[in-house]
């Protein structure tokens, strides 16, 4: 992308972020459910369950997180703690979301456990990993899964290694990294400046439309890709746009939000 283009959409991205990046547009995300938890510990786990959940038609992904956040309590953190590997699969043997069974989601929260129980906390987990000198969250990405996953990653578990976008890994991350109106944080000593865009298809469209790739898939390579791009316009929080970004796309048939869909894209109405 040409400077004068990324000054341009620098303009009015950050319009959009700050018309947009607000929690009353959160409706039916699966971040929703990330704001009952207040503690950090809490919060870690549902994140998990949601983000890796988020995938398929939205009601569904809203009934299953719904679902099994209501098995999990008040505190997932301590509904964890104190099970056992044949307790959660009796907990979650009625739990299916398309291609992931009950069966899927205790060896999950089992893993989970075996790593909180060893670090502290999936934080803990993280950070042990975790070098600010990188030039992204890939690396540190890459050690967590192997951690959690015993180095067999799989469908739900995905690996950057094998050239994965890990949109699910992604947005978990920027739920729990950044903070802001939306996003609510709670993971410290990890920089925004790292992480890397949660590519679904409405990011992908808008920002292929705007021409930060020119590639067809939706892999590694097109998120780092665009994600660069990201970062040419804000250096400290590349991923800062992604919810607001996605709202627009979202709706880009409909009034404002399609205007500025074809302001970013230079599509033409219909």
């Amino acid at each position: 992308m040409r400077k004068q283009d990324s000054e341009r959409i620098g303009g009015t991205l950050e319009e959009i972020y700050e018309r947009y990046n607000k929690r009353r547009y959160v409706g039916h995300d699966p971040l929703a459910f990330l704001y009952r938890f207040e503690r950090t510990e809490d919060r870690e786990i549902a994140a998990l369950v949601s983000s890796s959940l988020a995938y398929g038609n939205v009601k569904q992904i809203e009934s299953n997180i719904e679902r099994v956040l209501v098995i999990m309590g008040d505190s997932p953190r301590s509904f964890l703690m104190g099970s056992t590997d044949q307790s959660l699969r009796y907990s979650f043997a009625g739990v299916k979301h398309r291609w992931t069974t009950g069966e899927d989601i205790s060896w999950l929260l089992g893993e989970t456990r075996r790593v909180v129980r060893t670090y502290g906390s999936l934080e803990g987990c993280f950070l042990s990993g975790y070098d600010e000198g990188e030039a992204d969250i890939i690396p540190a990405l890459t050690r967590f899964v192997d951690e959690i996953t015993g180095g067999v990653p799989n469908r739900l578990t995905p690996s950057p290694c094998k050239g994965s976008a890990c949109k699910r890994w992604n947005l978990f991350l920027r739920w729990m990294v950044r903070k802001d109106s939306v996003d609510p944080g709670g993971w410290e000593g990890i920089s925004t400046s790292q992480l890397l865009v949660p590519l679904d298809t409405h990011m992908f469209m808008v920002c292929t439309g705007m021409g930060m790739s020119g590639r067809k898939t939706t892999d590694l390579k097109t998120v780092r890709e665009i994600t660069d791009t990201f970062r040419e316009i804000s250096p400290e929080d590349p991923v800062k746009y992604d919810f607001a970004l996605t709202r627009v796309s979202m709706r880009r048939n409909e009034g404002q939000e399609g205007a500025l869909y074809r302001l970013l894209t230079g599509e033409r109405a219909t």
